[in-house]
């Protein structure tokens, strides 16, 4: 292996191992299969181009052109002309994946899914810019080090949106890989001075080992290795910053960060509640005689980081045809299907479902999916509520008291889950729920109390212009201050309700609607909402409303609470005033390309589903055996362009001579035949039984050739002559500037027609067929021979050569 084609696997290989670093940001990462398979297509073609040769410019050029037509057969070979040809559709369409791609960015959790087509081409085409960029540097201009740069921006993005503590390990890997190309670059350096000076100690065995300079650059690879690792343990930590993990996630304007999307859920919240007009978001019809529960949720925030509260990382997953049964419900409490038909105004696009909780099934046109734990549904690719009429069948549970202070200790995986509360939270949050809820003997008592303290016992006001806030001393700062709208007062009972163990989290959505005179229920934006669900075994996540003159408080929170206990199923029938026209869910299977999570007001919350990446397109190795096929088709459309800069090359580097190299009849006739194939390029045909003095003359005449030009002519004729005929030759200087002379001045006067086709298609080329002929001529005429002896051979003979 040359020392640049050795170069060129080790630019593939720290290509390769830098965006390892890439791995944890998608689920699966077989995508790095399919990535190394597409950079070693683009490392072979600038393997190929290189050893034509081409100059550097057309090398980067092809293989950035092999690169897009692969990209083009991988992701929009249905929208382009023989499947890899990139047309303006298929541009069009890269970019739609493009755009599509910077929105589950923003829109899914990490790990992503490897399903989402535009992350698939951000993911593959990033990978192969990079791998682009690291071969132009380090191979194609010979200058290993400024290939680090590339290598450098592909590890600090995958770092920058990493969230795991694994970042060290894929730093080594990366770290490694640049390091191993620019020792691969210094040895074939080195190699190029001869003998590596400092001669290498043979061992008693008699072998070589590792040259001097070789052993010290990997020593110091080591060490500057091990000092990047440990020196930043000793260093003060540092936080934030450009590529800070999770954003605050709260304030106005905040843009948050990590899993918290550029819209806040809860600013928005609050924009809504302060809004001059009052506009109408949904329209509702139900069969419930009592609308004053019918709260409509879109979303949970279940995780606290200690200073907001954001939906935790969930996987999703197409939408079943009967939701399952909640979580924690039980055969004894009373519970009522209620159908409602939701149509959401032409101008409210939400990618969440409002949906009364918990659902039972859900008949929605359009691509939706259902995340299982929270029970929502979320927009699929772009998919909205904008102007949507869907049915829901939802429950309507009724807890009494005596059941929910009755209710047995959640599992530990729940309550673990659930009363996780970070040490950052104010000790005061804690101290207050101890201080209200003194006295108590269960957790349901204990919430009643919580609930109470808020909305009767604690003197606090509700205010809309109170800002969310931000920091692990916002809910202190509620507590001392006792004012703020639903998103205080839903943050601090939840917090409040951990600190005391008792499972909780934060939904958001809507508060009861107003009722019209013809039945249906009118819900606008000043009805935005945000509630706490506290959790209790046996009943299920169960809504409590501390937000004073908010909503409705809920009946088996109030003393006089009491009701019975047997289940009660009501008929199936339905309502005329819920008949729905929306077809039944279209959403996407598992195996679809379009897994993806929700934005919008709480955008980024849910993790992608857990399916088998790139269902519906083409596989990864089907993907390289088009690649394959395409590199050769494109390989075969060039070959006669190639193979004519190539010995072109060849047969002029040839004519150059020393001292050290003196000027053969080779070297001669080698220009000859360049003089007379750059003719033939540009029409005219050789003449083989001319001697070269008159097909010197012929090429003048028919070129129409100037003084000058026809003088180079015929000093290279002459030069052929002198070495075929003179019995002691001279030699010719300038042979290779009077062949490129010629080609100058027949390419001046030649048509652009005649220009394209004798650098395209020339007609010269038509002698690597003559040579493949005339080999494989010459190969059969010896297998031809050597049968024939071979059966010719007398039996002495054969014995003997036995």
């Amino acid at each position: 292996m040359s020392g640049r084609a050795r170069l060129a696997l080790c630019a593939w290989a720290a290509t390769l191992m830098a965006s390892c670093a890439l791995l944890p940001l998608v689920s699966p990462t077989t995508w790095i299969v399919q990535g190394a398979c597409l950079l070693g297509v683009q490392t072979l073609v600038g393997v190929a181009t290189r050893r034509v040769p081409l100059p550097r410019p057309l090398t980067v050029a092809s293989q950035a052109l092999v690169t897009l037509l692969m990209l083009t057969l991988v992701f929009a070979h249905a929208q382009a002309p023989a499947g890899f040809v990139p047309g303006p559709d298929a541009l069009r369409h890269f970019a739609e994946l493009l755009r599509q791609g910077g929105d589950d960015i923003a829109r899914y959790a990490i790990p992503a899914p490897l399903a989402s087509d535009g992350i698939r081409l951000m993911l593959l085409g990033g990978v192969l810019v990079i791998g682009l960029a690291v071969d132009a540097l380090a191979v194609t201009f010979r200058s290993a080090a400024p290939a680090g740069l590339p290598l450098l921006a592909l590890y600090s993005v995958a770092a920058g949106l990493s969230e795991g503590g694994a970042d060290w390990l894929w730093f080594l890997v990366a770290a490694a890989g640049y390091l191993m190309l620019l020792l691969t670059e210094g040895r074939d350096r080195l190699s190029q001075w001869g003998r590596v000076f400092g001669a290498a100690p043979r061992t008693p065995g008699g072998a070589t080992g590792t040259p001097a300079p070789v052993r010290s650059g990997r020593r110091i690879g080591v060490v500057a290795l091990g000092v990047a690792l440990v020196v930043p343990l000793a260093l003060p930590g540092m936080n934030g910053g450009l590529l800070g993990g999770v954003g605050s996630g709260g304030g106005a304007g905040d843009s948050g960060g990590g899993t918290i999307s550029a819209v806040n859920p809860l600013v928005s919240l609050r924009d809504s509640l302060n809004v001059d007009e009052n506009r109408q978001v949904l329209s509702l019809r139900t069969n419930t005689a009592d609308v004053s529960d019918l709260y409509l949720r879109i979303v949970s925030l279940d995780d606290f980081d200690g200073s907001t509260w954001k939906p935790a990382k969930r996987h999703i997953v197409s939408v079943p045809d009967r939701l399952p049964t909640p979580t924690g419900l039980g055969a004894g409490v009373r519970r009522t299907v209620v159908d409602t038909r939701i149509s959401a105004a032409d101008w409210y696009a939400q990618d969440w479902l409002p949906m009364p909780y918990p659902p039972s099934g859900v008949q929605v046109a359009g691509k939706w999916r259902y995340e299982p734990v929270g029970m929502t549904l979320v927009g699929d690719h772009g998919e909205t509520t904008r102007g949507k009429t869907y049915l829901v069948k939802s429950l309507d549970v009724e807890p009494t008291a005596e059941q929910l202070a009755d209710a047995p200790q959640p599992s530990q995986t729940l309550r673990r889950e659930y009363t996780r509360l970070p040490g950052s939270v104010p000790a005061v949050v804690a101290a207050t729920a101890r201080e209200v809820t003194k006295g108590t003997k269960n957790a349901y008592e204990r919430a009643v109390k919580l609930q109470d303290y808020f909305t009767q016992d604690g003197g606090f006001q509700y205010n809309t212009q109170v800002q969310v806030g931000t920091g692990p001393d916002a809910i202190a700062r509620f507590l001392k201050d006792k004012q703020g709208f639903c998103v205080h007062f839903s943050f601090a009972m939840a917090a409040m309700a951990r600190s005391l163990g008792i499972p909780a989290r934060v939904a958001v959505g809507f508060a009861p609607g107003t009722q019209q005179a013809d039945g249906s229920v009118a819900v606008s934006l000043k009805d935005a909402h945000a509630w706490p669900e506290l959790y209790f075994e046996g009943v299920g996540w169960t809504r409590f409303e501390p937000t004073p003159s908010r909503g409705t408080t809920p009946s088996y929170t109030q003393p006089e609470t009491s009701g019975d206990t047997v289940p009660h199923v009501p008929s199936s029938s339905q309502s005329a005033d819920v008949s729905t026209s929306a077809a039944p869910s279209t959403s996407a299977s598992c195996g679809s390309v379009r897994d993806r999570e929700p934005v919008a007001d709480c955008a980024g919350a849910l993790p992608p589903s857990t399916t088998t990446p790139g269902a519906g397109g083409p596989r990864w190795y089907e993907v390289a055996g088009w690649s394959l096929l395409g590199v050769l088709a494109v390989a075969l459309l060039l070959f006669p362009m190639v193979w004519r800069v190539r010995r072109r090359a060849v047969r002029l580097a040839s004519a150059r001579h020393t001292s050290a190299v003196p000027q053969t009849a080779g070297h001669v006739l080698a220009v000859w035949r360049e003089v007379t194939d750059t003719a033939w390029d540009y029409g005219i045909a050789p003449d083989e039984a001319l001697t070269p003095r008159k097909a010197a003359q012929r090429i003048v005449r028919l070129g129409e050739l100037d003084a000058v030009t026809a003088g180079s002519v015929h000093r290279v004729a002459g030069a052929v002559e002198q070495f075929l005929f003179a019995p002691r030759p001279s030699p010719v200087p300038g042979l290779a500037e009077e062949a490129r002379a010629l080609r100058a001045a027949l390419h001046g006067r030649s048509s652009w027609f005649l220009r394209v086709r004798a650098v395209v298609a020339p007609r010269s080329a038509v002698r690597a067929v003559w040579a493949v002929a005339d080999a494989w001529a010459a190969a059969r005429a010896g297998w031809r021979l050597r049968w024939t002896a071979l059966f010719r051979r007398g039996p002495s003979e054969q014995r003997q050569g036995g």
